[in-house]
């Protein structure tokens, strides 16, 4: 059943936001990768790959710690917000990751149950009480900032820090490669004639979400805007979309009818777009069912073709994209493209970045049980 819900975004904004991936160490060089096309994929270095179908990730250099590397995280989006201890102490932490405390690394002390990755975090970062961990696979994060989001627009909450992490392990690389879902060209190709599937990648990102009047009244300048967000499931299969996109098309409806919008009004799409051949004929005909003839207007694009799948942080992470290419008007480029496949037609950003105003944008996620989520974000 999708969210239900009237005008409630009107007052939700961002005023930190900070990601790394496999394509570099801050927002900026993720923003920069995903705008050209650049695929960040490079052979697996944290674990011997050569058994599987393909040994290549987006990686970050080393073998960061996953708690350590979101503490820094929530750190850099609180302090671009201009968040002081008091005002930490007060926000509430929603994180999405992995339910174990082990991949987090957390220390053996606090490795108490799921719960212990919020909690430590939020100890760490100085934030308020009561953190909540969400676990729920690949819509994990954005449906983290879809509830704080509903926190603000509410009065549950003048202020919200969502964060999330996932770096590329290898009991995940073997599961998905198990179920034959890893591309063995080495490529990530959303939409696309010849696309094998999708591949993992890291993804650390964080942002800080308060209400318009507690952002003027500390003075801190609004980044973008949380409009509407819409939330639904397939009730299809497992593992297996709808393909008819039946729950991704009510997510999409309730996040526009939250924000008040028509599909002429939307601008960009960052699709869930992983690459799978059943996975992006079910969003295309979401697409097309929710935005009618506007589905063949909007450009398209799916930053996963060059940062990888995040798994529980693939909703942050690409809000993160969104944000930058709504603020800097580069829309980014659907990587991997080698021709058109007629299940698919959508208006796909290719070859290089489309330079264009966008006043709203729609940022998609699906999981395996049939969620989906869809977060309209303003320019402001």
């Amino acid at each position: 059943m999708a969210e239900a819900g009237g005008v409630g975004g009107a007052g939700v904004v961002v005023t930190g936001v900070a990601a790394v991936a496999g394509t570099g160490w801050d927002l900026a060089a993720l923003g920069a990768r995903t705008a050209a096309g650049e695929p960040a994929f490079t052979p697996v270095t944290r674990f011997d790959a050569g058994r599987y179908r393909t040994d290549l990730a987006a990686q970050l250099p080393g073998d960061p710690v996953l708690a350590d590397e979101l503490v820094s995280i929530v750190g850099t989006a609180c302090e671009q917000a201009g968040l002081g201890a008091a005002e930490r102490a007060v926000s509430p932490l929603l994180v999405a990751v992995h339910g174990d405390p082990a991949v987090a690394r957390l220390p053996e002390s606090e490795r108490t149950g799921p719960g212990a990755i919020a909690a430590s975090i939020a100890r760490r970062s100085g934030l308020g009480p009561a953190p909540r961990a969400y676990m729920t696979a690949c819509v994990a994060a954005s449906t983290a900032v879809a509830d704080a989001a509903a926190m603000i627009s509410h009065g549950r909450a003048h202020r919200v820090v969502v964060a999330a992490g996932y770096l590329v392990e290898q009991d995940n690389f073997a599961l998905f490669d198990a179920g034959r879902s890893l591309a063995p060209d080495g490529h990530v190709r959303p939409f696309s004639a010849g696309r094998q599937g999708m591949l993992l990648g890291d993804g650390i990102a964080a942002v800080v979400l308060e209400s318009a009047e507690e952002a003027a009244r500390r003075g801190a300048a609004p980044l973008a805007r949380i409009a509407g967000w819409g939330r639904a499931g397939d009730a299809f299969h497992i593992t297996q979309p709808d393909p008819e996109g039946g729950g991704m098309t009510r997510a999409v409806t309730a996040a526009l009818r939250k924000a008040g919008r028509v599909p002429a009004d939307i601008g960009y799409i960052n699709a869930h777009g992983t690459g799978t051949a059943q996975s992006d004929v079910a969003e295309t005909a979401a697409l097309h069912r929710a935005l009618g003839a506007d589905a063949a207007r909007i450009p398209v694009s799916s930053s996963k073709s060059v940062h990888g799948h995040t798994l529980q942080a693939g909703g942050l992470v690409e809000l993160a994209v969104t944000v930058h290419a709504v603020r800097t008007g580069r829309l980014p480029v659907n990587a991997g493209y080698v021709g058109p496949d007629e299940r698919c037609g959508l208006n796909l950003v290719l070859d290089r970045p489309v330079e264009r105003e966008v006043d709203y944008a729609l940022t998609l996620n699906s999981a395996f049980g049939g969620a989906n989520t869809a977060l309209v974000v303003a320019r402001v």
